[in-house]
């Protein structure tokens, strides 16, 4: 777990299902064109489909007083075997430049690294270039590849890597 003041990040588990499932939707919201999943079809996932997403995969909460403000997931990429990635990140507006963003990258690099890499990758929209700069920040460099949205090809992701030392 890591903490930065008042924000503190942990694993999310089964129990917390609700939580994941309302700061995904924000995010879908707020910031549509950064994932590639929409609002429209996670709003209609089922309650058991967001207790396995969040018992099952690797996503973690950022909480201030009890509340969740922001996620993260690590996983896989099928195109990329033996690599780790970042996805999903998201701080919610009043919750910016509270640490939370910096604090979820280093939980899912602690992640990656106990998964036995030393870099973690990700996607970056070309529509989002305050999540560009925050990544940049933070230390990831271009990895040299810009592919297109799956679902909407008028946005390019391009992909960054951070060396996790």
């Amino acid at each position: 777990m890591t903490s930065s003041s008042s924000i503190a990040v942990r694993r999310a588990g089964a129990t917390d299902w609700r939580a994941l499932r309302a700061i995904r939707l924000e995010a879908l919201e707020m910031t549509p064109e950064a994932y590639g999943s929409t609002f429209a079809d996670s709003i209609t996932w089922a309650d058991e489909r967001w207790q396995l997403v969040a018992s099952q995969w690797a996503y973690f909460l950022a909480e201030r007083d009890g509340m969740v403000v922001g996620m993260a997931s690590g996983g896989r990429h099928d195109q990329y075997p033996g690599t780790r990635w970042l996805y999903g990140m998201y701080v919610t507006p009043s919750a910016r430049g509270s640490g939370a963003a910096t604090d979820l990258v280093k939980e899912v690099g602690g992640w990656a690294r106990s998964e036995g890499v030393t870099e973690i990758y990700l996607n970056v929209s070309s529509s989002v270039p305050r999540a560009r700069r925050f990544y940049e920040r933070v230390g990831f460099r271009p990895a040299g590849e810009v592919v297109v949205m799956e679902r909407d090809p008028s946005i390019s992701l391009e992909m960054m890597v951070l060396n996790l030392g």
